[in-house]
């Protein structure tokens, strides 16, 4: 943390330390910008999360720098998917761009990792401060007031820009006017650790067919991420698209998982290690607007989740790198309109994905097809293998047509559903 006091003035403004925040920083220090990060709560710190990284998202870290750091960390191979008493182990896809493994890393040591990489690289990072309210000028939005939770005193800070990246709930954001479109789908998950012989497992699992105790069928899906210190991670998540996923009791679906999780795991479902933890993401790009004359969103907070798995670290990255050059390319010269194509360059990297995406969790909101598409799916190495080059977002270039393909079936499916009550 820098003992330095808050700049009354600074380029960019920074809402938010973590995934996003931090990368948005690291970027923008690297370029030479004067870049201020206030995060609200104090390192090391704790999120509801899978804590795996996937390809996508150690490119990421390795381009800044910090894949070193990374090999300190459980390194697995690829996917695990148990169904209908099937199993696959599925291998991360060789790639041009992306590594052919991934990490387990706990939240609260990867985003303090990241935040101090910002930090070494030039940004001015500060904990423990929460900005509380933009400030805002002729309709521009000029800064933030900013309150020390230690002291509770405020303080003003101006910047040419502000990057609202303060996660799901994104406070900030709401204030300048972002809100979810509720049409989109939303996840709900919930995650403990426990104590497994298994903790250094290559795979990463996730459980396509969950049932509780008496053999019920469970909305959603659960999943086990070995962490290599002697725990793993253990969780269960599902959409908004369920039919009654309100009235879901997410601590009665972890018991139930827990207690059903795959005997070879050898864990004590009544000894988690940690309290169990939950919240709801937005997905799929659904918060808007995403950028105003003077301000972006960046990660959870403009809901950049993938709807396939849950997974927002590696997109609150690459989204946090986007706005980074954007706003590097307005500073040098002058051009506030560069910012304004944020946007368009989340639809070119996104838009088609985000659209299968979004037609899929519609197909797993529905309970029985989704258990008939597992039934068959499992047993196709060949199809499961493309299944996951899709739902990690890791098909080539050449792939495209397959995935224009692929939406095009998953829109036949979804014609044939019917509509959810209103």
């Amino acid at each position: 943390m820098t003992n330095a006091p808050l700049p009354d003035r600074t380029d960019v403004l920074v809402v938010g330390g973590g995934p996003a925040g931090a990368a948005t920083s690291y970027w923008l220090a690297r370029a030479g910008h004067h870049v201020t990060c206030v995060e609200r709560k104090t390192f090391p710190r704790d999120k509801t999360c899978g804590d795996g990284l996937t390809p996508r998202a150690v490119r990421q870290l390795a381009d800044m720098g910090l894949y070193d750091s990374l090999t300190t960390y459980h390194r697995y191979t690829g996917l695990r998917a148990v169904a209908h008493g099937v199993t696959l182990e599925l291998e991360w896809p060789r790639h041009p761009i992306y590594p052919d493994h991934g990490f387990v890393v706990r939240r609260r040591d990867l985003d303090e990792l990241v935040f101090h990489h910002a930090e070494a690289a030039g940004a001015h990072g500060f904990q423990g401060v929460e900005a509380v309210a933009p400030l805002v000028e002729s309709g521009l939005v000029v800064g933030a007031t900013v309150k020390h939770k230690e002291s509770g005193t405020s303080h003003e800070v101006r910047a040419r820009y502000v990057v609202v990246a303060d996660g799901a709930n994104s406070r900030f954001g709401r204030a300048l006017g972002t809100a979810r479109n509720r049409d989109y789908p939303q996840g709900m998950a919930i995650r403990t650790y426990y104590e497994s012989p298994r903790h250094d497992d290559p795979w990463i699992e996730s459980a396509l067919d969950v049932r509780d105790r008496n053999g019920n069928s469970l909305p959603g899906y659960g999943w086990i991420f070995p962490v290599g210190n002697g725990t793993i991670n253990v969780g269960i998540g599902l959409l908004s698209t369920f039919r009654d996923w309100r009235s879901v009791n997410t601590s009665h679906l972890m018991a139930e998982w827990a207690a059903t999780a795959p005997a070879y795991w050898e864990i004590n479902p009544d000894k988690p290690v940690a309290p169990p933890t939950g919240g709801r993401i937005p997905m799929a790009g659904s918060v808007n607007p995403k950028v105003g004359p003077t301000w972006a969103v960046v990660g959870d907070a403009a809901g950049s989740v993938n709807p396939f798995n849950g997974e927002g670290i590696d997109y609150a990255y690459e989204t946090g790198r986007m706005v980074a050059e954007l706003l590097d390319e307005a500073l040098t010269t002058g051009d506030g309109m560069a910012l304004q194509r944020y946007p368009h360059r989340l639809a070119e990297e996104y838009g088609l994905y985000f659209k299968v995406a979004r037609l899929f969790a519609q197909v797993i909101g529905q309970p029985t097809l989704m258990r008939e598409l597992t039934r068959v799916g499992i047993r196709s190495r060949t199809l499961m293998d493309w299944v996951l080059r899709i739902m990690a977002n890791l098909l080539q270039p050449d792939e495209i047509g397959p995935a224009e393909a692929a939406y095009k079936a998953a829109a036949a499916i979804v014609r044939r559903l019917p509509d959810p009550p209103a």
